[in-house]
C-alpha cells in the first residue's frame, strides 16, 4: 500500500519503481551475458526459440493495446510494444532464413 509522505510523494510507489528498474537492469545484463556466450552453431536454433517467445509478446501487447486504459500513455506504450515485437520477429526470421541458406547445396548451371 502506498503511503503519502510530506510533499505529496508516495513512498511505496518509488520503492516499487526502484525494484522494477533493478530487475530490468539485471535482466538486461543477464541476457547480454548469456547471448554473448552462444556458439555460432547454436545461433539458428536460438533465433527460432526467440521468435516463438516474441510471438507470445506480440499477442500480449495486442491484448494490452485492445483493452481499456484510463490514460493515453498506456495505449502508446502498448502500440510501441506491438511494433517493436513485430519488428523483432520479422528480423529474426530474416536472419534465420539467411543462415539456413548457407547450408543449402548450390546448383551449378551448365
Amino acid at each position: 500500500m502506498c503511503r503519502r509522505q510530506a510533499g505529496g510523494v508516495y513512498a511505496g510507489l518509488s520503492a516499487q519503481l526502484v525494484t522494477e528498474l533493478t530487475i530490468l537492469m539485471l535482466a538486461i545484463f543477464l541476457g547480454f551475458e548469456v547471448i554473448s556466450k552462444v556458439p555460432t552453431l547454436l545461433h539458428t536454433p536460438l533465433m527460432s526459440g526467440t521468435n516463438a517467445i516474441h510471438g507470445i509478446v506480440i499477442v500480449g501487447a495486442i491484448i494490452v493495446a485492445g483493452s481499456h486504459h484510463p490514460g493515453l500513455f498506456m495505449q502508446i506504450v502498448a502500440f510501441v510494444a506491438v511494433v517493436l515485437a513485430t519488428a523483432n520477429v520479422v528480423g529474426g526470421f530474416v536472419v534465420t532464413d539467411r543462415m539456413l541458406e548457407m547450408f543449402k547445396k548450390r546448383r551449378h548451371e551448365p
